[in-house]
């Protein structure tokens, strides 16, 4: 194989297979989502309900964090090169910034989710109620987008390849 030439790219082709859109209106109603629970919360349980839905946020994204990461350790370096913490709505936490596995994907959430439920049971012995319910909330509003996207490129081919933008989601093969 010959070698390229210091400081040419390498081009990779991509054929698009499916895009989805993000309707603004249900991103509306996504980002509206958390003020809802959060003013539910203070009225049923109590007033420091904020306070631990806060804390929960952030705790939430940590927890999302060093699950994504260590599974992307244990399939590999090259995968976590791919991989950046997003603040684009609604993509919010560890999402991949480079075209990605869809199968790799799968796999990175699917353990995010049980991994965090796991731990959420562990820690319901010791926590407040309000802060358990945060918790629990800010993880599904979190995921929802993901599995989403997921579920709608199902009747796809499995071996696609997925690209994460502010006004869609894009499935492709290579």
């Amino acid at each position: 194989m010959a070698e390229q030439p210091h400081g040419q790219a390498t081009f990779y082709q991509y054929r698009l297979l499916k895009k989805i859109p993000l309707s603004k209106h249900i991103l509306a109603l996504y980002l509206i989502l958390p003020c809802a629970a959060v003013a539910a919360e203070m009225l049923i349980l109590s007033w420091d309900s904020f306070l631990y839905f806060l804390l929960a946020f952030a705790l939430v994204l940590w927890i999302h964090f060093v699950i994504g990461r260590s599974v992307l350790f244990i399939f590999g370096s090259a995968y976590q090169k791919k991989w950046r913490f997003s603040l684009k709505t609604p993509w919010l936490g560890y999402m991949p910034d480079q075209h990605i596995s869809s199968r790799v994907f799968n796999k990175v959430q699917t353990h995010t989710t049980w991994i965090s439920f796991c731990l959420f049971g562990v820690m319901a012995f010791w926590s407040p109620l309000s802060f358990m319910i945060s918790l629990l909330f800010w993880h599904i509003w979190l995921l929802t987008p993901r599995y989403y996207a997921l579920l709608r490129f199902s009747d796809q081919r499995k071996d696609g390849m997925l690209k994460f933008s502010d006004l869609d989601v894009s499935y492709y093969i290579q």
